[in-house]
């Protein structure tokens, strides 16, 4: 028989080995005397005997006074905890510990209690997952858009890149340039392509840097993940939830707090975050816990017209209200809604938290001394963009909302995406059109009284919205304002005018950014400007052939302002440029990373370019109404 060779060296310098067999010692010779002793007390006993070589730390900044005439009580209190074991003030703390979070910036308030979790506990990599950082484009403007401003086939991929702060569910808004004939110049762009055999996988991810906390939120299949926001991938899937509400909790971020800068959540540290087991009912009630949450965020995201998992405005949501309600009804009823669904995820979140301090063997305690260190952290919020708003701002909003996508519904539907505001040849009016759309939203209510509603709410004041006394006044004068501001200054839909103030404008049209190419821009002047230019010059005309003085210098008035408008946007149309390159009377696209002769000439804007670079003209032009996209 062939003889294992054994390494009793390896065996006898195996701390955690040596201390089982001493504590399984402990309790058997206990026993024979008669002493019944746990293996906690065991291990207690143990860690005394053999962990006594202890160094110990003075808090004592806070005794330091000088405010208020406050003494100076340093001293008092050093000599007081060197006699006396004063809480928060004199940390004791066994030096075998240390190396268990070796690598750290010193944190002597919590190396006593994490340092047992540390060698209790695996580590994430290699034990449940993998953590690894993605990709550095080092020029966004060149690599990233958000989802509406390119076509959906073409080649751009969904790019989790970090983000605002939000636990369990974020939306990946962003994509990345990966289409084939530019693969190459991405590889060597930034810092490559990083763990490029993990992209397009599910897992987990979060913004590498935040002040507010840690925050991690489910990576959905199919996405590139960024440096900005790396990433977690599970060696099972069924841990995913598992994960996802371990790592939210209150308790791991105060361990990532003594592991690393705060607001700075590196990758090295989440790998080497101590993680139990998947298994016991301590980890399936984590699990349930996070998944509602995540669900609820998730299903609530369906309302924001912004989102990819976006479907109808949360007031057109009959899942969640009665179709004969009205606007007013339907908002009280979203508002309480939201406050119950917010009431019940921040109520399971508590839950998992426990669960987690559960998990970990974290006594009361030592969890009071945790919390208190951690102070106040962010709820569970339901609606994040809506976040510390009131009640009227919120029930705003929702207003807002509708009229937003009722506008969208309307330029989409529009076969060349060019609505004039006012009626041009056999084109309705942006207005009417709106109205009818209305009409088509609520078949079980008055159209007139949907209106009336909806205008009874745009007249209140309400800090940060606009008033306005009609449903034109707000179409003409906030809506492009709000949709830039709510596609993050990346809008799809253009409002062109004549005046750029909130006076009245002799022309004006909705364009979808989309379809507004160079045959576009060629229609709006020849065709809805043309036509509106001829009424005005004919309707002067009769003006003074009878003789009303007012009403001819009120129509050439608005002849010349719409004529301006039109040599204006013929200027972007044929590139036309003077100066400097870049300058305010440079009207071409100047797309940063192609040459000059890549670069369109005249009005033909490439989508894939994005928004940014392709409004840019029309903004030198002045032809745009309020907005400024930057």
């Amino acid at each position: 028989m062939r003889r294992r060779r054994v390494d009793l060296k390896a065996i006898l310098a195996d701390e955690d080995l040596r201390r089982d067999l001493m504590v399984s010692t402990i309790q058997a010779t206990q026993a024979r005397e008669g002493i019944e002793t746990s293996k906690d007390q065991a291990d207690r006993a143990y860690y005394v005997v053999n962990e006594a070589d202890k160094a110990t730390f003075f808090d004592l900044e806070r005794f330091r006074g000088g405010k208020r005439s406050e003494p100076d009580r340093r001293e008092e209190m050093f000599v007081r905890s060197i006699s006396t074991d004063l809480e928060l003030t004199r940390f004791d703390v066994a030096r075998r510990d240390f190396p268990s979070i070796s690598g750290s910036p010193l944190a002597y308030r919590r190396v006593g209690v994490v340092a047992p979790v540390f060698r209790d506990h695996p580590a994430l990599e290699p034990g449940l997952g993998i953590a690894r950082q993605g990709k550095a484009t080092a020029d966004d403007a060149r690599w990233v858009r958000f989802y509406w401003e390119v076509a959906p086939t073409s080649g751009w991929v969904p790019f989790a890149k970090g983000g605002d702060y939000c636990r369990f569910f974020y939306d990946v808004d962003l994509v990345l340039d990966w289409r084939p004939e530019n693969r190459e110049e991405l590889k060597n762009a930034g810092n490559g392509l990083p763990s490029l055999e993990h992209y397009f996988k599910p897992g987990l991810t979060w913004p590498r840097r935040t002040q507010r906390g840690f925050n991690v939120r489910i990576l959905p299949q199919g996405c590139v993940f960024a440096d900005k926001g790396p990433a977690i991938f599970a060696a099972n899937a069924a841990n995913v939830l598992y994960l996802l509400g371990v790592i939210n909790s209150f308790f791991i971020e105060y361990l990532l707090q003594g592991l690393t800068s705060f607001g700075s959540w590196e990758v090295g540290a989440i790998r080497r975050l101590p993680i139990p087991r998947s298994t016991g009912r301590h980890a399936l009630a984590i699990s349930e816990a996070a998944k509602p949450i995540y669900d609820a965020k998730a299903a609530w995201d369906q309302g924001n017209e912004i989102s990819t998992r976006f479907s109808m405005p949360w007031v057109l949501r009959n899942d969640l209200i009665d179709a004969t309600n009205s606007i007013g009804a339907r908002v009280d009823l979203l508002a309480v809604h939201e406050f119950t669904e917010e009431s019940r995820i921040q109520l399971l979140y508590a839950e998992l938290n426990d669960e987690v301090y559960k998990l970990y063997g974290i006594p009361d305690a030592t969890r009071a001394v945790i919390e208190e260190t951690l102070g106040e952290r962010p709820q569970e919020i339901l609606w994040p963009q809506m976040e510390g708003k009131t009640t009227e701002q919120k029930r705003m909003e929702h207003v807002w909302r509708l009229l937003s996508y009722t506008v969208k519904l309307v330029v989409e539907a529009d076969e060349d995406g060019i609505v004039p505001f006012a009626h041009v040849g056999s084109e309705a009016s942006l207005l009417d059109r709106v109205r009818a759309q209305l009409e088509r939203l609520f078949p079980n209510l008055n159209s007139a009284q949907v209106e009336t509603d909806i205008v009874n709410e745009l007249k209140k004041r309400v800090k940060g919205y606009r008033r306005a006394n009609s449903l034109g006044e707000w179409i003409d004068n906030v809506y492009f304002d709000y949709h830039t501001f709510l596609y993050k200054s990346r809008p799809v839909f253009w409002h062109i005018a004549s005046n750029q103030g909130t006076s009245p404008f002799a022309f004006g049209a909705l364009v979808h950014y989309h379809k507004f190419d160079r045959n576009r821009i060629a229609k709006l002047r020849a065709q809805h400007l043309r036509e509106t230019i001829d009424t005005y010059r004919r309707e002067a005309a009769l003006a003074e052939k009878d003789g009303r003085v007012d009403d001819r210098l009120d129509w050439q008035s608005r002849l010349e302002e719409a004529q301006e408008l039109d040599r204006r946007l013929q200027w972007v149309q044929e590139s036309h440029h003077e100066g400097p390159e870049g300058g305010d009377r440079d009207y071409r696209i100047l797309t940063p990373w192609k040459t000059p002769d890549q670069r369109p000439k005249g009005w033909d804007p490439d989508l894939d370019d994005g928004v940014k670079v392709n409004i840019e003209p029309l903004q030198k032009a002045g032809v745009l109404r309020i907005a400024k996209v930057v």
